[in-house]
């Protein structure tokens, strides 16, 4: 018994077995691979947060022309806007050209999700717009949006609603469908440019909310209605000359104002109307040259009065000389430069100096009445 004991003692002393065994490794290096990890995580949510407001909006495309419209949620019931102004009759063309009242759409500016924002998918609310580009047709409506949509803050609905000229009977909560999600931070925006000669407009957005920031690009009188009139043509080419539809007496040189094309470009009368809704100070008026000539600056202005960072400057656009338009250098979404689309900066017609000269004249007393109104002069004359 004695020496089994023995012999088990002299065992458990074989050289190798009192070795120690592996340890795992030391608590400061698995501290360190999760305080990575954690790091890397945060690093991937604040990525996908500051991208979920650029990204959602349309990527890849900037082409400058009105989009398709968003779908349709079903009707809901209309609700009333108090203390709107009685209905006057409004702005119409001649039956021989209503053509001309129409916007033009193109189906190039979508409302589809980035893959981000699909990753997102249920992030943010729909929200009624903070923000609303009032006008005005062939200003420079369609450039500005695209621009503004590069902010992150910033999100858009791609094609014009027209629910306050329109669709006003389908309801806030059909309109509010419309929007895209924002998270907290972001602007909801869109832009109707029909909304400025629309008497009805002012009345019913300011019932919608009387906070509503308003947007204006306002462009020559005369060019716009050029541009107007182009529009049309590319159209119908058999309508009438931009002459023939001007003037109801051209050897009186007396101004069809009857016509839509004449008629959008007397700022100051469509803004009265605006003033009874609303005060001077939640209107921007933006130049529709400037916007050309030097769009960083109007973007700044743009940028300031939203209330949001100046993140949108002169690295983000180059000039093309071949449609004499700024384009960005990287829209949202996308890795090349992308320009106007074949919609805009159509050629113009041919016009008589006369007929322009004429023009002018009829033009300048409105255009030195919307200066005073607007406290700023845009040297149209």
């Amino acid at each position: 018994m004695g020496q089994r004991l023995s012999g088990g003692r002299s065992c458990l002393n074989v050289p190798g077995r009192l070795l120690p065994q592996p340890q795992p490794p030391p608590p400061p290096v698995r501290r360190k691979l999760a305080l990575l990890f954690a790091m890397l995580c945060v690093w991937l949510y604040m990525f996908l947060y500051s991208c979920a407001g650029s990204c959602a909006a349309a990527p890849g495309l900037l082409l400058l022309g009105s989009g398709s419209r968003a779908p349709h949620a079903p009707p809901a019931p209309a609700i009333a806007a108090d203390g709107t102004s009685p209905r006057l009759p409004p702005f119409r063309a001649p039956p021989a050209t209503p053509v001309a009242e129409e916007e033009e759409q193109s189906p190039e500016a979508p409302d589809s999700p980035s893959p981000i924002s699909s990753f997102l998918g249920g992030s943010g609310s729909k929200q009624l717009p903070q923000a609303i580009i009032i006008g005005v047709k062939k200003g420079g409506t369609r450039a500005l949006l695209e621009f503004l949509r590069v902010h992150p803050d910033v999100r858009a609905v791609g094609a014009e609603p027209h629910f306050f000229d329109r669709s006003y009977d389908k309801g806030l909560a059909w309109y509010r469908d419309l929007m895209p999600r924002t998270l907290e931070g972001q602007i909801t925006m869109e832009k109707t440019p029909s909304y400025f000669v629309t008497r009805e407009a002012p009345a019913r957005i300011s019932a919608m909310s009387r906070d509503t920031k308003l947007i204006v690009v306002v462009r020559d009188p005369v060019t716009r209605a050029i541009s107007d009139y182009t529009q049309t043509l590319s159209k119908r080419p058999d309508i009438p000359s931009f002459e023939s539809l001007t003037f109801k007496n051209r050897s009186a040189g007396l101004i069809d104002t009857s016509w839509s094309a004449i008629q959008i470009g007397i700022y100051a009368k469509h803004l009265e109307h605006w003033l009874r809704h609303f005060p001077l100070r939640q209107l921007l008026f933006v130049s529709g040259e400037r916007l050309i000539s030097d769009p960083a600056g109007e973007l700044g202005r743009v940028q300031d009065f939203l209330g949001l960072k100046r993140i949108i400057t002169n690295k983000h656009f180059y000039f093309n000389k071949t449609k004499g338009f700024p384009c960005l250098k990287k829209p949202e979404g996308s890795s090349k430069p992308h320009c106007l689309g074949k919609t805009k900066g159509r050629p113009h017609p041919e016009i008589a100096a006369e007929a322009l000269r004429r023009l002018r004249d009829f033009y300048r007393p409105f255009n030195l009445k919307f200066y005073q109104m607007t406290g700023h002069d845009f040297g149209w004359d």
